[in-house]
Formats: structure tokens, C-alpha cells, sequence
């Protein structure tokens, strides 16, 4: 009888389990997954296209990025920004020129270092207007008094350069003349004191007059009423007098002083809810009345402005009421230069006679947005951190046990009783916690089995609300403020008139372009060329800039490029209402057609080659280096030049052949455009990222895109026979500016 032979051990056969991963190796896996999770995302939602080197030279801080603008009106309260005007400048490839017409950029192009401009006061001598305002060193972080100077009524302004710099903070640089010398009164709150400076060499070199005040005054100005100068200003050195906000008065004979105080002292403060008892800026006389300009500090965005009517000003008394003043409000938020807040306005005669002049200090962020924005992030990646360990502790990979010895008490003196009892009181209430923390540990440690199938899905849950946190944490911390500023040209900024062409069936189309595209910055006026069907009302489009619908009594594609002389501005973007893109890539192909005001510039490139032509994709012209063709569907032009070229007696035929195949309207024009030019005439603006919401509506002229392809080789053939061939190929990333590569 044989022996059977012996069992095996228990568990002999099973495989030998995978040790739990250590703390050090699944922290430094964990955490690297994340910050490669951040990075692809801020690749992806924040694309690095090089910006022009004016735009480079302004760094803004946390207190904003302010720049001033100038308003133009018929009275006082009627201005309107000067974009409104049509004031053009063609040294400045402006047509019009719009808003701001200073900023921190400006003053660092003329080599002075600006993070802002802010607090912009007015001297007006014979047909010169200078501008004096606080520019910001963001080396120094200290203000100083710079100016700049406008020869044509304040469209454009040449910069001078820091006019004025101590060695403490300098604001406010209210200046007026008297007796054939013009002064100057810096708030210098930071010295102590109010100082009066008068022009050596005006307006490069300033030297101190006299101390008017040895109290230390913010926003303060110098005005002559009734016979009587008046110093209004507000006194800081009392506790609190800052943020409550008081408005003092002294008058005198003579604005070199003495002063003597008002009997009302403090005129105006903020304990019985009247706000902008702080001046913001120069009081203004208008029909024999006078009118206080106050900031009224809102409880979110920061500062306003607000007008008061002096009613009564004497020695011993001093009554104002709030009046009506409407500037236009900016709607596209953090898009507008002065979005979110203004705080100073100067307003005088212009030196042409019959219209006024202001200028108005802007920020296009919140106050306090930097901190904010870097507060939430923080908090973002803080919660991402804590899960991970607690991820860490689900899978075993971190154990979750604190020593009790850590907690005992310990005293050094036996007489310290009452000391002693606070320990032990403290310490005790220290161990509950952690016998607390250890038992949690206890229970949640090893919980999920990262092995097994379903704690891989619980492990992948987890690690995409990492990764969902870590990218809310990137983009507050390193996604900027939100804006989508436009690109200045020489220094200058304008606007353009966005046109769409449509009909009744694709108006959600047109509901959702409005909406986008009227927050864009440069936009002054959104116009629909309605080609079918009953047309909206305006009420049901939300838009933040004008909406002009132009009724087309025929359904032709020439409508596109019909000559309106409704259109303020010299460029318009031909957009098609099913294409959305950013606002930062309309004002990046905006600045670029500013440069080449001559030329399509658009967003998508074609190439037409061979022989006969043959119509090519964006694809293939990358391959062959190039373009000769921009497709009008997103394109800048000039709408005098191009729509006056498409409706000529040379066009007619081409017209006709666009309705006969109701297709290539925009290749009819780029052969229009190249048979007025031996040069280039087209430039290519690279988008972000762009969206065909034509391929969800299937309602386009191009869906089938082969036929589409070969109507269009048919067009080049019949166009080059009648035109002449089309301009030499444009190379891809031959402009210099890193957009068209």
C-alpha cells in the first residue's frame, strides 16, 4: 500500500500579491500625473502666440491695468467716446480711432517702465493739449508724473516721457495756471504733506513752489469760484479718514495760500451713506454753475464716477446734491479697457470751441481680481492635495497613524499650576483628535483594492476629479484675467463692423454669433445681410454693440459685398454666421490687416494651381509652402475698396456667374483684388481654434465637399480666362509675427 503523497501548503499555488506601492513612489507617480495633466491643459486652453512687442512692454500688478481714454461732447454731460467721432488716424492705421488713447505700453515704448496710467488731468495752451497722469514703475513700485502731448484735439498723443519723480509716491497731478505760471499739485500724501510745484521748462522740469499744507491730502484740487480760490481735498490723517472717504475745504485769496479751513470741516464724508466724498477729478463751471466730480467706491468692482452741483459754497457753508450724469457704459466686461471700473475724469473746453473735452481713467478687472484669481486657484490645487492623500490612504500606499506620545503634556515648572491645567486641558482635547484621525484611518485604510477591477474604476473616478482640479487651479492661477484685449497698431487702437450673411433657417446660428462675437473688444457694430425668410427682431438677438439688419430683397451670394454706406468704420470682417472662434483671434487678424490694409486677410487658406486651375484645401497648400487664396466667409477688408471692386462693370460677369453656380463670391474677389496688384494681396491669420457649426446644421452650401471642390476649380477656370491668373503663392510663416505659421 502506497503513501499518498503529502498536501500542499495552503496557498502554495496562488500567486504571490504585488506589495502595496510605498508613500514616496505613489505621491511623486500622483503628483507628476497632475502637473502633467496642468501643463497639456494650459497648452490647450491657453495658446502661446507671440505678441507684438508693444504689448509686451506693459506689465501690469494687482492693483490693474489701468490706461485713460478720451470722451467728446457738445456739454459736459453729453460726451461719448471719441471712437464715436469717426475721427481717423492714418499714421496710425486707425479709421476711426478708438479707446484708450494712453496706456502703461505707451509710456514703457518711450522708455519709462509702466505697470498703469491712471488720475489723467488736462492743460490745454493755444492748440496743444498735454495730459498729465501717475504712471506706476513696476521696478520701484512708486508713482510718478508723466505727460504726453496731442496736436490734433486729442485723437492721437505723442508721449514726453516721466515729468516729475521723488522719492516718495506721486498722483494726482492737478495743474493750473496763475499769473502767467502754471503749477502743479501732486497728491504726495506719502511725504506728509501738500506740495505745490511750478514748471522751470514747461512741461519737462518742475520745481517745488512752496509746502501749501503740512497735512497729509489725497485728490486734492485748486479751483477759482466766486471771487475766492477753494481747496478741496481729503485729509487721511485721522483713523479711518481713508476708507470712510471725507471731503475738507479751505479757501484763501490766492491759491499760493494761506488757507483757512472750512467751518463745515469735514464738508462731506461717507458716515451718512453719501458716497464719492473723495474728488475724482476737476471741478468743472457749465453755465454758470459748479459742478464737483466725485468717485464713488462700489463694494465689488472698485471706484465710479459721480457729478455733483455745488449749490451752495461760501466761507462758512457748503451743500452739493447729486446730479444726472450718463457716460455710455461699457457692456463687454473684462473685453472693454475700462470694463469693470473708473475712478477720475477731467473734463474742460475743447480748444476747438464748441465741443468738450474729457478724459476718463478705465480698468478693465475688478479690484482685488489678481488675489482673488490666485485664491481660488490655490484653494483648487489645496483640495486636489488632500485628495491625494486620501487617495493614498484608500489604496494602503499611506498609512494614516499619529503617535499618541507626540501629545503628552510637559511643563518645566511644578508651581505653573494654572499653566499645567491648560496643557493637560489642551493636550487632551489633542489626543481625542488624533485617536479620532487614527480611527478613520483605520477604518478607510485599504478600503479600495487598486488590483481588483472595480477599485481600478474607483481609482480612475478619483484621478479625474484630480485632474478636473488641477485644471480649474491652472487656469485661475495662469489663465491671466480673462480678457481679450486688442492689439494697438503704432500705439493706436480702433474698431471694425462685423457683417454675416443668412436666412431663416439657420437663426440659431445667428443667435449664438451675436452673442459671442458682440463681447469682442474691437467690435463696434455687428450688421446682417438677410437673405431669406422672415428676419429676427432685434429683441431676439443679445448683443453688447449695435445689430443692424439689412434686408436683402434677392437670395444671391453678391449680397455679401453690397456697398453700405451705413458702415462707420473703414474695415469690416465678412464672418460667417456658422464659424466661431475667439475674440483674441478676430483682434489678432484685426491688428494684422491694420499692417495691410490692402489685402484679405483671413483664417482660412486655399491654394488654386495648375492647368488648368485646380481649387486645393488648407491641407494640401501647407504641403506645397503656400496660398493665393483667403475665403471671405472670415476675412478683413477694406469695404470701400473690396465692395467698390465687386460692384464695378469689370465684376459683372463674374457676378453673374456667382448666382449661375450660386457659389465662389469670395474667389470672384480674390481675383478682383490680385487684378489690381503685382504683389501679395492676401495674409493668413492662424486661429486658436475655430468651429465649423455648419457640419451640426447641415444646412451649408459646402457640406458635400467634393462637389463643392470641383464647382469652384470650374470658377477658376472661367475667372483666370476673364481676369488674368491670381497673385504669386504667399508662404506660410513669411510675415514675421509668428501668426501665419
Amino acid at each position: 500500500m502506497q503513501s499518498s503523497p503529502p498536501l500542499p501548503a495552503v496557498g502554495a499555488h496562488r500567486r504571490r500579491q504585488p506589495p502595496a506601492p510605498s508613500a514616496p513612489a505613489y505621491l511623486a507617480a500622483t503628483l507628476s500625473f497632475l502637473v502633467l495633466a496642468a501643463l497639456a491643459y494650459s497648452r490647450a486652453a491657453f495658446p502661446r502666440f507671440p505678441h507684438p512687442p508693444a504689448t509686451r512692454l506693459c506689465r501690469t500688478d494687482a492693483e490693474g491695468s489701468w490706461s485713460a481714454g478720451v470722451f467728446l461732447g457738445d456739454s459736459p454731460f453729453s460726451l461719448k467716446p471719441i471712437e464715436h467721432w469717426g475721427i481717423s488716424s492714418g499714421g496710425g492705421a486707425a479709421w476711426p480711432v478708438a479707446n484708450p488713447v494712453v496706456t502703461c505700453a505707451d509710456v514703457a515704448g518711450a522708455g519709462f517702465p509702466s505697470s498703469f496710467v491712471a488720475n489723467p488731468f488736462l492743460f490745454i495752451q493755444g492748440d496743444a493739449i498735454y495730459m498729465f497722469f501717475e504712471t506706476k514703475d513696476p521696478v520701484t513700485l512708486q508713482g510718478d508724473i508723466a505727460a504726453a502731448i496731442s496736436k490734433d484735439a486729442g485723437a492721437t498723443w505723442q508721449q514726453l516721457g516721466v515729468v516729475l519723480d521723488e522719492k516718495w509716491h506721486l498722483s494726482y497731478p492737478y495743474v493750473f495756471s496763475y499769473e502767467n505760471k502754471t503749477y502743479m499739485v501732486p497728491e504726495s500724501s506719502k511725504k506728509g504733506n501738500l506740495r505745490l510745484y511750478y514748471a522751470v521748462d514747461f512741461p519737462f522740469n518742475w520745481k517745488l513752489e512752496k509746502v501749501l499744507m503740512e497735512r497729509p491730502l489725497v485728490d486734492s484740487v485748486v479751483i477759482n469760484f466766486q471771487g475766492s480760490y477753494w481747496l478741496l481735498g481729503s485729509d487721511i490723517s485721522s483713523y479711518g479718514s481713508k476708507q470712510r472717504g471725507e471731503l475738507c475745504i479751505w479757501y484763501s485769496s490766492s491759491p499760493l495760500g494761506p488757507w483757512n479751513p472750512h467751518k463745515q470741516n469735514p464738508a462731506h464724508n461717507n458716515k451718512d451713506n453719501r458716497p464719492s466724498a473723495r474728488n475724482g477729478g476737476r471741478p468743472f463751471i457749465y453755465n454758470g454753475n459748479l459742478y464737483r466730480i466725485g468717485k464713488d467706491r462700489g463694494a465689488e468692482s472698485g471706484y465710479n464716477i459721480q457729478v455733483f452741483k455745488v449749490e451752495v459754497l461760501t466761507a462758512n457753508q457748503y451743500k452739493e446734491v447729486a446730479v444726472s450724469f450718463d457716460l455710455e457704459k461699457p457692456f463687454k466686461g473684462r473685453n472693454a479697457w475700462n470694463g469693470a471700473r473708473s475712478h477720475h475724469l477731467d473734463i474742460q473746453q475743447h480748444p476747438l470751441g464748441q465741443l468738450w473735452i474729457g478724459v476718463m481713467d478705465g480698468d478693465r478687472v475688478p479690484l482685488g481680481d489678481s488675489v482673488h484669481r490666485l485664491t481660488v486657484g490655490y484653494m483648487f490645487y489645496g483640495v486636489a492635495s488632500i485628495s491625494v492623500l486620501l487617495l493614498g490612504v484608500l489604496i494602503g500606499a499611506i498609512k494614516c497613524i499619529l503617535p499618541l506620545r507626540w501629545y503628552l503634556p510637559h511643563t518645566e515648572k511644578r508651581s505653573d499650576t494654572l499653566k499645567t491645567e491648560k496643557q493637560v486641558f489642551l493636550c487632551h482635547k489633542f489626543s481625542s483628535l488624533i485617536c479620532n484621525v487614527n480611527k478613520l484611518g483605520s477604518l478607510i485604510g485599504g478600503r479600495i483594492n487598486y488590483r481588483g477591477r472595480k477599485g481600478r474604476v474607483y481609482i480612475a473616478v478619483i484621478l479625474l476629479i484630480l485632474v478636473v482640479l488641477t485644471c480649474f487651479g491652472t487656469h485661475f492661477i495662469f489663465g491671466g484675467n480673462g480678457a481679450e484685449e486688442s492689439y494697438p497698431v503704432k500705439g493706436r487702437y480702433s474698431q471694425f463692423t462685423l457683417l454675416t450673411m443668412t436666412y431663416d433657417a439657420r437663426l440659431w446660428n445667428l443667435k449664438m454669433f451675436v452673442e459671442h462675437y458682440s463681447k469682442c473688444a474691437s467690435v463696434r457694430e455687428i450688421v446682417v445681410v438677410w437673405n431669406k425668410g422672415r428676419p429676427p427682431s432685434l429683441g431676439e438677438l443679445k448683443s453688447m454693440v449695435p445689430v443692424r439688419i439689412r434686408i436683402e430683397n434677392k437670395n444671391t451670394l453678391n449680397n455679401r459685398f453690397n456697398i453700405d454706406k451705413e458702415i462707420k468704420t473703414k474695415a469690416v470682417m465678412e464672418l460667417d454666421d456658422d464659424i466661431m472662434m475667439t475674440c483674441d483671434d478676430l483682434e489678432r487678424g484685426f491688428k494684422v490687416w491694420r499692417e495691410h490694409p490692402d489685402r484679405i486677410v483671413g483664417y482660412y487658406p486655399r491654394l488654386a494651381e495648375g492647368r488648368p486651375l485646380e481649387y486645393r484645401n488648407e491641407r494640401y497648400a501647407r504641403q506645397q509652402g503656400g496660398y493665393n487664396i483667403i475665403l471671405t466667409g472670415a476675412a478683413f477688408m477694406d469695404h470701400e475698396l473690396a465692395f467698390k471692386r465687386y460692384w464695378s462693370e469689370e465684376a459683372e460677369i463674374g457676378r453673374q456667374i456667382v448666382d449661375s453656380f450660386f457659389n465662389c463670391e469670395d474667389v470672384l474677389l480674390n481675383f478682383l483684388f490680385a487684378n489690381e496688384s503685382s504683389t501679395s494681396t492676401v495674409e493668413y491669420v492662424k486661429p486658436a481654434w475655430a468651429i465649423d457649426m455648419s457640419k451640426f446644421s447641415g444646412v451649408a452650401i459646402s457640406r458635400n465637399t467634393q462637389a463643392h471642390y470641383h464647382i469652384r476649380s470650374k470658377c477658376l477656370a472661367i475667372f483666370s480666362g476673364i481676369y488674368g491668373n491670381l497673385t504669386s503663392k504667399r508662404f506660410f510663416n513669411s510675415r514675421g509675427d509668428g501668426w501665419d505659421a
